[in-house]
Parts: C-alpha cells; structure tokens; sequence
C-alpha cells in the first residue's frame, strides 16, 4: 500500500479538504459549483442562511483549495477546483483495494464452506429416498 497522504503538507491539505467536506452545506456549494461558476449570492440563493454565513462556509472551502475565487469586474465568481478532491480519491483508493480483497477473500471462503457442507449433508432427493421406518401399532383394542 502506498503511503499517500503522509508527507509533508499532504496530511495538512488532506485533514482541510475532509473538514471542508464534512458540512453538508460546504458539499451543497461544490455540487452547485460542479455545474458551472457562480457568485455568492447565486450560491447563498437555495439556503435558509445570511450571505455572511454563506461567506464563511466559501472562505472554508477556499482554504482547502477546493474553490477559487475569479475576478470579473464587479463580480467575484468562484469556482470548484477538483484538485484536492482528486487527492482524497487516491487517499481513499487504497482503502477501496484493501476492502475489495478483503470481500474477495470471504467470498472464497463461502464458496469453499459451501463445498464441504454439500459434501457432508446428503442431497434433499436422497433423504427422500431412505426408506422410512415402520411402527408397530400398540392399539390395545385391535389386539384383544
């Protein structure tokens, strides 16, 4: 497993782009800025939040390097930078591997228990075939 995310800096940037989207707003903005730029108040619009929260949760955001904000005149419109998101994919990839292997790993043994428990146990057919045992009747009545 390679060490990723463990370097100098990296753990910092990685620990700043979890916290960022560890807020369902903060993940609310970048979904929203997935499908283009937008300025403040266009991202402060489908929140029940003042445009300084708003503020807060984009300074957030920025800091992890997950947006950045353009210059357009009087316009200030941010941007989602896919950057860090790309870090946590790979930091998260090698745990996906392992749990795959792990998954794997346990559907052999399954399939193997699976063998050994046909092997041992007989076929339903088969226990239909066994002959049952007969009972002789201790009806007291019929014998007398």
């Amino acid at each position: 497993m390679q060490l990723i995310g463990y370097g100098p800096g990296a753990s910092d940037r990685l620990d700043a782009t979890f916290a960022a989207l560890a807020d369902p707003t903060r993940r609310a903005i970048l979904a929203r800025l997935a499908s283009g730029d937008a300025s403040v108040t266009e991202l402060a619009e489908p929140f029940a939040m003042s445009q300084p929260a708003i503020s807060k949760h984009l300074k957030v955001l920025e800091r992890a390097g997950l947006i950045s904000r353009g210059y357009d005149a009087q316009r200030r419109p941010r941007s989602l930078e896919a950057r860090p998101l790309a870090d946590v994919t790979a930091w998260l990839e090698d745990y996906r591997r392992f749990w795959e292997a792990s998954f794997q790993r346990l559907d052999t043994l399954l399939a193997e228990l699976k063998v050994e428990e046909s092997k041992v146990k007989p076929s339903k057919t088969a226990r239909l075939k066994t002959p049952k045992k007969k009972h002789r009747s201790t009806n007291r009545s019929t014998k007398r």
